[in-house]
């Protein structure tokens, strides 16, 4: 199975939005309750988003089956802020994410970019961790009125 990495194009944008629910209902529930879960994914339904994203600078790095069609992607915000990082849950533990971020903080380098930072599930943090970011601290908030945690996380690129 062969895989690109790309730019996102704004067709991209319904496979983006499904693949993001998709992920954070099936893989976000091996670390979140039903109740998190749902109003975690009820931020993510909609795929103009991701247009309005890319219209305004934000990066979106794709990469995409044999078929071009998205299993993971990646937002990189100009400040060096990785606002997402999604893996299709068929196309999870494959490597996709750490090629995504290795992705971004090379373009982030370009950019003149001194540290990227990030707010990691409990989930994603491993592939954080491994491309080298480190926790800042826990986050506990709630989101929609259900208490819910990620980790702040930052990387130096100088």
């Amino acid at each position: 199975m062969t895989n690109t990495l790309r730019q996102f194009k704004a067709d991209d944008a319904p496979a983006l939005a499904s693949l993001t629910v998709d992920a954070i209902r099936t893989i976000g529930a091996q670390a979140y309750s039903p109740e998190q879960v749902e109003v975690w994914s009820m931020g993510h339904i909609t795929a103009e988003r991701f247009v309005a994203r890319a219209e305004v600078g934000h990066q979106i790095y794709v990469i995409a089956d044999e078929s071009d069609a998205p299993v993971a992607y990646a937002l990189l915000e100009p400040d060096g802020h990785l606002d997402m990082l999604y893996c299709s849950p068929t196309h999870a533990g494959r490597g996709l994410a750490g090629q995504l971020l290795m992705h971004a903080e090379g373009h982030a380098r370009t950019l003149g970019v001194a540290m990227l930072y990030t707010e990691a599930s409990e989930l994603a943090r491993p592939a954080f961790e491994r491309a080298g970011y480190r926790i800042i601290r826990r986050r506990d908030f709630k989101l929609r009125g259900v208490m819910i945690h990620n980790y702040a996380m930052e990387k130096p690129l100088n």
